[in-house]
């Protein structure tokens, strides 16, 4: 095995986790709306979860990990990530961004200022700011 089969292995493994916390998040009121199912389709596809992998975390997502990132620059990296999908697929609506404060709080953010990080988040990325913008503006939001 070289050391680029290690490096997309455990890559890979980081976008099945992610993915998984995100649809515990989803099934946190024990089902998963179809707004849901269209938003956890079109993020499986671009964290290149498989359709075989997609469907096994749905029938055991609790066993993988929550592994929110301990860096608060990767956190901010992922809502950007998020926010950008929402801002692309054109998704509109209170239920969107409800979603999006949930994911929010299971990334790490705190349940006391989500509302507030995510519609910053949703303004900038509507504004199509950079990644180093986007980071950079949502750290002076919170001095």
């Amino acid at each position: 095995m070289s050391f680029l089969d290690l490096f997309d292995s455990g890559f890979k493994k980081r976008n099945e986790d992610h993915f998984a916390a995100i649809v515990r998040v989803a099934m946190d009121d024990g089902i998963i709306t179809d707004e849901e199912k269209a938003f956890l389709d079109r993020l499986a596809h671009k964290l290149n979860v498989s359709e075989s992998e997609y469907k096994a975390i749905l029938k055991d997502y609790k066993s993988h990990p929550i592994n929110p990132p301990t860096s608060y620059d990767r956190r901010l990296e992922r809502l950007y990530d998020l926010a950008r999908m929402v801002h692309v697929d054109h998704i509109k609506g209170d239920h969107e961004e409800l979603v999006l404060r949930k994911i929010a709080v299971g990334l790490g953010f705190s349940p006391d200022n989500v509302k507030y990080v995510v519609d910053k988040a949703l303004t900038l990325v509507g504004n199509g700011v950079d990644l180093d913008t986007f980071v950079e503006e949502i750290k002076n939001m919170n001095r």
